[in-house]
């Protein structure tokens, strides 16, 4: 059994899985993308032992954590040789303490060949709070509400471009309306491990394709490092027709109920007006979800068009569009990007 850091440990890593012995809530609440919760101890049992530390000291609550785990010993093996093929392991609790070092130690004494995060959890947090603070090159996709940007991103990720998609990676898409359709959003603490993943996998060498957000996603909370780039970076500006948009927006957001959608609206009353508010729900009661999204697009138009004015980036190309396709736009922004030789020295 060896103690890994943790970039011997991210590397073996790739090839090997990795299992966390921390409860089931610390696991949610965040974790190593692609680990596999196999837990030492229930959330209770963590916290009688937790007070029997506190309340009557090391060994009394070690002798609780045996009568814990003694009945669990062959369920924490079956449950690791269903992920394992060639009986290797990867092991982590949150400091690298007695729950890994003991969760190995039985995958090893069973023939599994187990190694051990140093500094557990803990170690990675601070390694994605570094991976997500470093500088990067950005070219940002700029556009109101509605130009599919998203879509267009997605695309130039299959063209082979590198791509930041920061509303996937917080399954929300912006706006307040930005979480209809869409799963459960990642707590902030696991939205940064996934972006940090994200941005090793991509070259730090060429400007990355990022769409112009605010620092809000949803819940969650763009880093200063990241959220500071992006809004110096240059942009590419798509200017979709609002017709278009509001086609586009009544498609994506037709099939969701008409109560949530009032709800929705609702929360921008303060900043829609009351007039227009009234207007945009009256429009939903009838069913014209076109007329309410057009409505909607005035005040998101106006947001987005003052944020732009705020910023340091400058828009460096702008492209005006009615019906050409995404994979259209996406092929003229690949050759853009070409032509322009967004790439950069490791110095630069």
């Amino acid at each position: 059994m060896a103690r890994l850091s943790i970039h011997p440990f991210l590397e073996k890593a790739e090839n090997t899985p990795i299992v966390d012995v921390r409860t089931p809530a610390e696991y949610l609440h965040g974790h190593i993308p692609g680990a596999v919760n196999i837990p030492l101890f229930t959330n209770e049992q963590r916290a009688i032992i937790g007070t029997d530390y506190k309340n009557r000291g090391k060994q009394n609550a070690m002798l609780q954590a045996m009568d814990f785990v003694g009945p669990r010993m062959r369920s924490l093996v079956e449950q690791a040789t269903q992920i394992t093929r060639d009986k290797k392991l990867l092991v982590h609790c949150w400091r690298g303490g007695m729950r890994s070092e003991s969760v190995a130690w039985l995958y090893n004494l069973y023939g599994f060949q187990a190694d051990t995060l140093e500094g557990g959890y803990k170690a990675f947090r601070n390694f994605v709070l570094e991976v997500v603070n470093q500088p990067r090159h950005l070219l940002v996709l700029g556009g109101y509400t509605g130009s599919r940007k998203t879509e267009i991103l997605q695309q130039l990720k299959r063209l082979g471009q590198p791509v930041l998609d920061l509303e996937q990676l917080a399954s929300h898409r912006g706006s307040v309306f930005g979480g209809v359709n869409l799963s459960p959003p990642p707590t902030q603490e696991q939205f940064e491990n996934n972006l940090a993943r994200e941005l090793l996998s991509l070259p730090d060498n060429r400007a990355i394709w990022i769409e112009d957000e605010s620092r809000h996603i949803g819940r969650n909370v763009i880093p200063n490092t990241l959220y500071s780039t992006l809004r110096s970076a240059p942009i590419v500006f798509l200017d979709l027709k609002k017709e278009r948009r509001v086609e586009y927006l009544s498609e994506l957001y037709g099939s969701a109920g008409i109560e949530d959608l009032k709800d929705l609206t609702r929360k921008v009353q303060d900043r829609l007006g009351g007039q227009s508010t009234k207007e945009a729900l009256q429009a939903l009661d009838q069913g014209e979800i076109p007329k309410a999204a057009a409505i909607l697009l005035h005040y998101y138009d106006r947001s987005y068009q003052y944020g732009l004015e705020h910023r340091s980036g400058t828009i460096i190309k702008r492209y005006s569009f009615d019906t050409e396709s995404i994979s259209g736009i996406a092929e003229i922004l690949f050759d853009y990007y070409r032509q322009s030789n967004f790439n950069f020295s490791n110095n630069d």
